[in-house]
């Protein structure tokens, strides 16, 4: 017999979710989850088999940081967290970087960040590693729960609660529509550049391959890193309600994003690396575009604000 506590936490976690995700587009998730990651094991071998171009590492690293940035940017600090203000055509165009990331379609991604703030760390956040105790081996299952096992459940957050603003605004969702030709072009263009630098065939090949889908497996990896060791390991300056940390190897690499402390503690700031040393490109790519012009009212963290979290 069910219980009122018990219907009551049905009752909640109904609000939170919006049904299962269609078989087709679960089946495009196991493939864009997997596919590139087989890549990025393959590249050992195929690095010490036929090496990679500076073609293509040049590339890879143009496509990486448009993507990197998109997601850093765009996807998290402006659309989930509204660190700064911007027009429509900085609001498309960073919602068009983030897809090229083939992270997941932008409302989703969106409503997904936004419960996992909410619930960090507790019951209802979508990917914590602590959701199954603190045994060594339920440890390692929450790791793998919140590297890359959560986005294989069919549980689609509720956007109609996490990003009813995102769902009003039909320019994002018409990027939302355009996942799919979007992840063509994340993977076809770097294969066209290559192609034509080299001017061959075998050029379009390696780009396709180091470019394109390596690139986006690195991507994953890195930035589903932040959501695994940015929660279990590193510093904690800053107090915040759950056990989000700094993790410095992963800084540059993420953009920024693993300066994750201060971002759980003031989840609306521009930057998230605030102490002496902690490089922020995402954050510096922020005040470039206002000085620009382009973007407007950003959140940047004050020292008396950040005296008041320090842990």
């Amino acid at each position: 017999m069910t219980t009122l506590a018990e219907a009551k936490d049905t009752r909640r976690m109904t609000t939170l979710l919006e049904g299962k995700r269609k078989m087709p587009a679960q089946v495009a998730v196991y493939i864009f989850a997997t596919v590139p990651a087989i890549a990025l094991v393959a590249a050992v071998p195929v690095l010490w088999g036929w090496g990679v171009g500076w073609a293509d590492l040049i590339s890879a690293a143009f496509f990486y940081t448009v993507s990197c940035l998109g997601v850093t940017v765009g996807f998290h600090r402006y659309f989930t967290h509204g660190s700064f203000k911007t027009g429509r055509a900085m609001r498309i165009a960073l919602a068009v970087a983030g897809s090229l990331s083939v992270q997941g379609p932008v409302l989703h991604w969106v409503a997904d960040h936004r419960r996992h703030h909410a619930f960090s760390d507790r019951e209802g956040d979508p990917h914590s590693p602590w959701n199954f105790g603190t045994s060594p081996a339920a440890l390692v299952r929450g790791f793998w729960h919140a590297h890359m096992g959560w986005i294989f459940d069919r549980d689609l957050t509720n956007r109609q609660r996490f990003a009813p603003d995102m769902e009003a605004d039909p320019d994002m969702r018409l990027v939302h529509r355009l996942f799919g030709p979007l992840t063509a072009v994340t993977l076809l263009l770097p294969a066209l550049v290559g192609g034509l630098v080299t001017w061959s065939w075998w050029g379009a090949v390696t780009g396709f391959f180091w470019a394109g889908v390596v690139r986006v497996a690195f991507l994953h990896h890195v930035t589903w890193s932040v959501n695994s060791i940015c929660h279990m390991i590193g510093e904690r300056p800053f107090a915040a309600r759950d056990r989000s940390a700094n993790f410095w190897p992963l800084a540059i690499l993420s953009m920024g994003e693993a300066w994750h402390n201060l971002h759980h503690a003031d989840p609306t700031s521009a930057r998230h690396g605030v102490l002496r040393g902690q490089v922020d490109v995402s954050a510096r790519l922020i005040w470039i575009f206002e000085k620009l012009g382009w973007v407007h009212d950003v959140r940047w963290p004050s020292s008396r604000r950040l005296s008041r979290l320090r842990a």
